[in-house]
This record gives structure tokens, C-alpha cells and sequence, in this order.
């Protein structure tokens, strides 16, 4: 099978954990292992990354700069592209022992300018804080920010991806039997001009849309959504949480979900799965039996 794991930005980093190169490096060593067995079991693997606690690291950083030298948001997700993918190439062919060809690809993925996305931020990106923090620190940079869970972050524009320009790229790799890292963050966005030519926009793509629409271009079997609880739970939260098992497209769409966390990968499962594929959602951890079946809330077209 051709699989494309999706690995969930707080997979890679815990929450309340500091934002240094220690911590997610041990923690893209965990996602490594659990990776590693899909390859031994004989499939085919292309790992797709999240990047909000990354990519608003370096636009704190950037902020520290005067505002014509800081980097648009394009330029800091292909710096996080390079940097976790760096991470996750090294540690996967280390688990791997070095008996398979690994690359990351810096992915172009193309969205429309007139998406309304642009004008409603829902993309959680950077640490969390408190309120009162979050609310002065939106106050001072001009931020967006929205409630998630007990805490609060920024949020920035996730536009809808349409179209990954790379996927030849993508292709010739596949055909060599590489491993690939792609669509880091969702990809680079970048909008098409009249004259056909590419150029970046300040934005950050949901990796579960991405992940999505990429497994569907390249002809993949299995989508996984992985993350850091065990499947999708009904009422979550409450004392009458229940996990669910499997779904169709049609189910999956009607649950209420929050926008920021487990409602993205909903609509991506469902996406990939009214193609025909299967697609699953849990714990990173669980990797191998999420595709197997025996953990995780799989959506299928017909169950």
C-alpha cells in the first residue's frame, strides 16, 4: 500500500512543553519508531508534518526585528518544512538503519486569493497563553487570536489548497522507492498570477487538507491522521465521551467538532475517503495498528 501519515503538530510537540530544538527532536524520534513500522511491514510511506508551534516560534522571533525585515508567514512555513523535515529524515533513517532512501520536499501548494479564509483567521499557530497574555500580546502585534482548550493562541489565515504544482517532483521519488517529507505545514501557499507565475502569500494551510488532496493526487490507499489522542470521541471532554470506531464521510461531516483541532481532520478524512480510500484518525503512537484496523476511528465510503 501507498500510505500518507499526516503528523499533527502537537504530536511533535507536546502541549506546555518548551519550544526548543531538544524537546522535538525526542519527540520526532517517538514519531520515528512508529513510523518505521509501516515501512517494515512492507508499505509505501510519505509523511506529511503540522508546523503551528514552529512556524509561530520563528514569527515571534521575527518579531523582534523592525516590521520591513520580519519574513511573511510563506517564508517562515518552508523554514519549518526544512527544519522538522530535517528532524524527521534524520530520525526515520536512523530507525530504519539506514536501509532506505529518505528526502524532504519543499512543497508549493496553491490556493485562491479570493478565499474567504483570508478574512476569518481559524489557524492556530505559535505557544499557548493564558488570556490576559494572549489579549496583550494581540493588542501590541495586530494578532487574531482564539480559544483553544484551557489556553489561547493566534490564529492566522488557512486558506483551502487547490492544487500541488510539486507532484512530478513527488512522482520521480516515489519511483526511486524514496521515503518523502512533503507538504510540511500544510506546504508553502502560493498564489498563481495571470502569467502563470508563482509567488508566496501570508497564510498557513491546514496539513490535514493538504495531506489530503495530496494523497488523493498521488493515488495513495490509506490517509492517516495521526495525532495525540486515540481516536475521535463523541461528547469529548464530558463524562459521557465515547470513542468512535468507524464512520462514513456523511457521519464524520455531521459531527460537531472544534474548527482548530479535530474538525480539520474530519473534513480531510472524509475528503480522501469519498474517493474511495481509507482513511483513519488517532495516536501517533499507534500507527501501524490504525492502519491495520485495530485502534484509531477509520471514515470509509461504505462500511
Amino acid at each position: 500500500m501507498l500510505v500518507v501519515a499526516a503528523v499533527g503538530g502537537n504530536a511533535l510537540l507536546q502541549r506546555g512543553q518548551p519550544l526548543t530544538a531538544e524537546a522535538q527532536r525526542a519527540n520526532v524520534k517517538t514519531a520515528a519508531d512508529a513510523l518505521a513500522g509501516i515501512v517494515r511491514a512492507g508499505h509505501r510511506l510519505i509523511i506529511t508534518h503540522g508546523n503551528g508551534p514552529q512556524v509561530g516560534l520563528l514569527a515571534l522571533q521575527g518579531a523582534a526585528y523592525k516590521p520591513d525585515e520580519a519574513y511573511p508567514l510563506d517564508v517562515l512555513g518552508a523554514e519549518t518544512e526544512g527544519m522538522i523535515g530535517y528532524l524527521i529524515e534524520q530520525e526515520l533513517e536512523n530507525a530504519l538503519g539506514h536501509e532506505h532512501a529518505v528526502a524532504t520536499l519543499l512543497t508549493q501548494v496553491i490556493v485562491d486569493a479570493h478565499d474567504p479564509a483570508f478574512a476569518a483567521p481559524t489557524k492556530f499557530v505559535g505557544p499557548v497563553y493564558s488570556r490576559q497574555e494572549a489579549e496583550a500580546r494581540a493588542s501590541a502585534a495586530g494578532w487574531k487570536i482564539a480559544q483553544d482548550g484551557d489556553y489561547w493562541r493566534r490564529v492566522v489565515a488557512s486558506p483551502k489548497p487547490l492544487e500541488i504544482p510539486d507532484l512530478g517532483v513527488l512522482r520521480l521519488l516515489l519511483d526511486q522507492d524514496v521515503i518523502v517529507i512533503c507538504t510540511g505545514g500544510g506546504g508553502i501557499p502560493v498564489l498563481r498570477k495571470p502569467d502563470g507565475s508563482l509567488i508566496g502569500v501570508e497564510a498557513v494551510i491546514d496539513k490535514d487538507a493538504a495531506s489530503a488532496l495530496l494523497a488523493a493526487d498521488i493515488g495513495a490507499d490509506a490517509l492517516l491522521l495521526l495525532t495525540d489522542v486515540n481516536a475521535v470521541y463523541q461528547n469529548f471532554g464530558t463524562d459521557a465521551a465515547t470513542p468512535l470506531d468507524r464512520l462514513t464521510p456523511d457521519e464524520a461531516r455531521a459531527l460537531d467538532m472544534p474548527k482548530g483541532s479535530m474538525g480539520p481532520k474530519l473534513r480531510a478524512a472524509s475528503d480522501f475517503a469519498d474517493r474511495g480510500g481509507v482513511s483513519a484518525i488517532g495516536r501517533l503512537a499507534d500507527a501501524m495498528s490504525i492502519l491495520d484496523g485495530t485502534a484509531g476511528t477509520r471514515v470509509l465510503k461504505e462500511i
